[in-house]
């Protein structure tokens, strides 16, 4: 009997696979786990007018709920242990819909297709306290060149200082549409306005275990949490279905708008989906297969936590 490989099976055997590895931690995101939310506005610049409708990227100020995340399964993962962070928006438009922007502080994604993703994790199952032998490490890029980049920046990742000093990346392509119905490939990336900081080894093993959110809180009382919204504008050769490569730095790029962090939000159920694919008219997928997988793979995970499993 042939395997039923659909995107959607794929999905549910991909979040399976993570619980056997992390376990189960009810009523928690199966990916990012440990997060807060926080209440946000965005302001416009403007000068992404010419490339999209979304009223968001033109002149219309929006309300936003923002999520910062460690990206460990596990929900009580020191934020040390973790270097991968993830800054998740959900601008809330007048008319009452939705658009996401899902970031993390890497560049690229680890693979391009669905499958490899599902076949790595059943390599990283072999892994002793998340870390992989060197020889396991020379099989992975034998079968998985593709990963290669990912896992060495991975590997040299700094942790973050705060969540409001990352420099957070949307890793996929999408395509900006203007009122010609011109099609603009383009990427996004937040950039901290109080500057990037990192810690070293030594500084991040002396932090407390939930050191992020702590430091988040004191900041906001002090002073404004800021993001800078950048678009970089892609070529024709520029890829816009492989997450595993970035574009060339000398790519165009325009602020698009600024984010302005206020507060922690008061939400009795974490009811958000920060599903990427989720987007604004003016704002289209590419043809990065990984984002209808996202899609899927959220959607079992939100049904998942919302039953308290």
């Amino acid at each position: 009997m042939k395997e039923d490989t659909s995107e959607t099976v794929l999905a549910k055997r991909t979040v399976n696979r993570i619980e056997e590895i992390a376990g189960t931690f009810p009523g928690y995101r199966r990916a990012h786990a440990k997060g807060e939310l926080y209440e946000a506005v965005f302001t416009p610049t403007g000068q992404a007018a010419f490339l999209t409708t979304a009223p968001h990227l033109r002149d219309a100020e929006v309300q936003a709920i923002v999520r910062f995340s460690s990206s460990s399964p596990n929900p009580t993962t020191a934020d040390a242990l973790a270097a991968v962070k993830g800054m998740s928006v959900q601008f809330q438009l007048s008319n009452g819909a939705v658009t996401n922007l899902v970031g993390i502080t890497l560049p690229i994604f680890v693979t391009k297709t669905p499958k490899t993703f599902f076949d790595i994790l059943n390599t990283v199952r072999s892994f002793k306290d998340g870390k992989p032998h060197f020889k396991e490490m020379v099989k992975l890029f034998a079968t998985y060149p593709e990963s290669r980049a990912a896992f060495q920046m991975i590997r040299k990742l700094k942790h973050t200082k705060s969540y409001a000093t990352g420099r957070y990346f949307a890793v996929h392509a999408f395509y900006l549409v203007n009122e010609e119905g011109s099609r603009t490939p383009v990427k996004f990336e937040w950039e901290p306005v109080a500057g990037v900081e990192t810690l070293s080894i030594k500084e991040a093993a002396t932090m407390p275990t939930d050191y992020l959110e702590a430091e988040l809180s004191d900041r906001l009382q002090q002073e404004e949490v800021r993001f800078r919204l950048h678009i970089v504008i892609g070529n024709q050769q520029d890829p816009t279905d492989d997450p595993t490569k970035e574009w060339p730095k000398n790519r165009q790029r325009i602020e698009a708008g600024v984010l302005q962090v206020k507060r922690k939000a008061i939400a009795e159920h974490d009811h958000f989906i920060f599903d990427p694919t989720v987007l604004s008219p003016g704002i289209e997928c590419s043809d990065d297969e990984i984002l209808p997988f996202r899609k899927d793979a959220y959607a079992v995970s939100y049904e998942r936590r919302k039953k308290g499993q």
